[in-house]
């Protein structure tokens, strides 16, 4: 007769201890959770997750300067040039003077009328476009943004590509007193009327 202990001996239990085994499968899938899945922390480190933190307006950016650079009255839109050295604030800022100003029945002291002796006033419909590069403020220039994305390419052969265009404009004010509803909009970079915008478009009001 054997002296081994019979490891089915009535009364013992038989094999691995249940709770060692599902400490194992816990122990396991922590490892492959810690190892194998990427953290969130890694996805936003590569760029590809995360939401876009919205631009913070400085309240007390100094109003920027900016000139008149060119008119195009068939098309009642206006160019303005600002510094190269302009802020996202800055041009907020001067966006939402030019919309007091027009408010306040003062535009046409700071920028040419538009639609001049017109019932509504001097600004009835304007196109007011904000850059820093005088070569994108020219009159040929404002034509094509006016137009618009879909303007067939091949009847102005020589004119400035709309999607290198927009992208120079720092700010768009539209006016449109039909519009009764929303006369005024306002906008960090550009978007035309079918919704084609530039890469840094955000609408201001």
């Amino acid at each position: 007769m054997s002296d081994q202990p019979d490891p089915y001996e009535e009364g013992k239990r038989a094999g691995v201890h249940p709770l060692i085994v599902v400490f194992a499968v816990l122990l396991g899938l922590w490892l492959f959770v810690a190892l194998i899945v990427p953290s969130s922390k890694n996805k936003q480190a590569t760029g590809t997750e995360g939401p876009a933190m919205p631009m913070i307006e400085d309240p007390e950016a100094a109003p920027v300067i900016f000139k008149v650079e060119a008119t195009v009255p068939d098309m009642n839109a206006v160019s303005l040039v600002v510094p190269a050295q302009a802020t996202e604030s800055q041009v907020v800022g001067l966006l939402k003077r030019l919309k007091k100003e027009r408010l306040a029945g003062s535009l046409s002291d700071l920028i040419p009328a538009t639609t001049p002796g017109h019932k509504l006033g001097d600004h009835a419909i304007a196109d007011i476009y904000v850059t820093s590069d005088p070569k994108y403020a020219k009159s040929e220039v404002i034509r094509t943004l006016t137009r618009g994305a879909h303007a067939p390419g091949g009847l102005y052969p020589d004119a400035v590509p709309f999607e290198v265009a927009m992208e120079e404009i720092k700010g768009h004010y539209r006016i449109d007193l039909h519009n009764t509803g929303a006369p005024d909009t306002g906008s960090v970079g550009f978007a035309d009327e079918s919704g084609v915008h530039s890469r840094h478009y955000r609408k201001i009001f």
